[in-house]
């Protein structure tokens, strides 16, 4: 099978053309919908729980079964943006994603919401991996680094609104709707996005057409599914055998899948994912930083939101309250780590976000064991701040330094790789809470009234938070891997080759050439 004949690459904006800061303004706010969605559900749980009746099986669906299609299909939606169009993609992903926000908010049952969960999750993963490589495609390379300052940014402000926002949301109880308002605000936005998107964007393809690997396709997403699944089911079904051969069955799945990747990048030139990214030092480092962060992340938030309102009783609105001091922390650090920290200490900042975050995480053991039930918002302050310093230490640089090294063909496949082992950690992190939470509290103290079985609760919080300190110590160690210096600074657009890859800068040390 032969490719088709080259397009024209994707070139950068001229510094002059404003239009590229309205599309930058357009694909950010996507990403912040998509952040938000995830945050604001975590809120609205045990509203979800008690209006609708889920199981806890249903309610690990519900944000887990997100995070799973997402990942099945993040690598497939870059992939389908370098063939077919990025602005194309990212305009069926909005579009669909608004679609399924509102059969979200309107869903009469569990089963119904999961589905339309999963909807969601598929449109986000050809969306979402769009917004990269826009702004790859769309900015020159000494632009790129506020770019994605920015970007992080945006990500701790999706981390401030959403748990706020579903609190209020589902306070509020507006028209009675209960929860359902966290869903249908995407509408608004979404309509909007796609109407300024298909004026202010740019296409933009991969310099030569490739065809979509399809058997890649679905080795890959049957070996996801193999694995998460029976995480997520393992609780509620007691853990059968098939469970554990699934999970075993995924991993040779996987092998065959990159056995196939290989035969095919020989064969065509097209496959769904370039292996050959992960001779760059920095990218594959990157990934397996992401896909443990991503696993950290997935049993903190979930746990945090049933410690809160489950364990403690407290109400939506409180608990979103009492967030507030870790989402500021993880906006100020994003903003501050790419501009001023990593250009002078390099990885060792985001090595001490790290340490950051697990300092945190012990401070706040320490004082769940200490007050118990009767602790009280502000004194969960303080490692809710140092956790979200370290947090913020990380997730914007790491970015960057994941994609410093991509040529600009496989920005798509790349992005998709990024969102796809974030995603896929999260996914794993919500199915271990069957693990480490829900195996350590009795059936009776799930189904109790909220507030009443508070220690049981605070019990397995501490048990999953020294989870997520082990998950740390492990991405501290990988971070070794990554570039130890931040790189030189590249004025103008035109700099050589260097200039060409999706980083602001050249990288001091050598980089095996992909």
């Amino acid at each position: 099978m032969t490719s088709a004949a080259p397009q024209e690459p994707a070139q950068a904006a001229s510094p002059n053309d404003r239009r590229r800061w309205f599309a930058l303004a357009i694909v950010m706010t996507a990403a912040f919908m998509d952040l938000v969605d995830v945050t604001i559900v975590n809120i609205a749980v045990p509203s979800i729980k008690q209006d609708t009746g889920a199981s806890l099986s249903a309610i690990q669906w519900i944000t887990a079964g997100y995070a799973l299609a997402f990942a099945a299909g993040l690598i497939t939606g870059g992939r389908l943006g370098d063939i077919h169009g990025r602005k194309r993609l990212f305009l069926i992903g909005i579009g669909g994603f608004t679609v399924a926000s509102a059969l979200c908010g309107v869903a009469p049952n569990p089963e119904v919401l999961v589905a339309a969960r999963l909807l969601q999750g598929a449109m986000a993963s050809l969306m979402v991996p769009q917004v990269l490589s826009i702004v790859h495609a769309t900015f020159p390379a000494h632009e790129r680094g506020k770019v994605f300052g920015l970007f992080g940014a945006v990500v701790g402000l999706g981390a401030v609104s959403g748990p706020m926002l579903g609190a209020l949301l589902t306070q509020w109880n507006l028209f009675g709707l209960e929860w359902r308002p966290i869903f249908l605000i995407n509408l608004p936005v979404g309509v909007l996005g796609l109407l300024l998107g298909r004026k202010y964007i740019t296409e933009s393809k991969a310099p030569m057409a490739l065809r979509l690997d399809l058997v890649g396709v679905a080795l890959v997403t049957l070996g996801l599914l193999m694995l998460i699944y029976p995480l997520t089911r393992g609780h509620e079904l007691d853990w059968p055998l098939w469970g554990y051969a699934s999970m075993a069955g995924s991993l040779v799945v996987l092998g065959v899948f990159v056995a196939y990747e290989r035969r095919k990048a020989r064969k065509d030139g097209s496959p769904l994912v370039e292996l050959s990214l992960f001779r760059v030092k920095s990218f594959a480092a990157g990934i397996a930083v992401q896909l443990t962060f991503g696993v950290a992340c997935g049993i903190f938030f979930l746990v945090w939101t049933l410690y809160m309102q489950m364990g403690l009783g407290w109400s939506a609105l409180r608990a979103g309250l009492t967030g507030i001091p870790f989402s500021l922390a993880v906006s100020a650090a994003a903003g501050m780590s790419v501009q001023k920290l990593v250009p002078r200490f390099g990885r060792k900042v985001l090595q001490g976000g790290a340490l950051t975050m697990a300092a945190g995480l012990l401070l706040y053991i320490w004082e769940a064991g200490r007050y118990g039930t009767d602790i009280a918002s502000w004194q969960m302050a303080l490692p809710l701040v140092v956790m979200g310093t370290g947090m913020g230490l990380i997730v914007a640089p790491l970015t960057d330094a994941v994609l410093s090294e991509v040529p600009r063909e496989h920005a798509g496949s790349a992005s998709g790789l990024i969102n796809t082992t974030m995603q896929m950690g999260n996914a794993l992190g919500l199915g271990l809470v069957s693990v480490v939470f829900f195996g350590a509290i009795g059936d009776e103290q799930l189904s109790a009234a909220p507030g009443t079985a508070g220690q049981a609760f605070t019990d397995a919080f501490q048990q999953s938070l020294w989870w997520v300190v082990g998950v740390l110590a492990a991405i501290f160690a990988v971070m070794f891997a990554l570039p130890a210096r931040p790189k030189q600074h590249i004025e103008g657009a035109d700099a050589g080759p260097a200039a060409e890859a999706p980083g602001v800068d050249a990288v001091r040390e050598p980089v095996p050439a992909p």
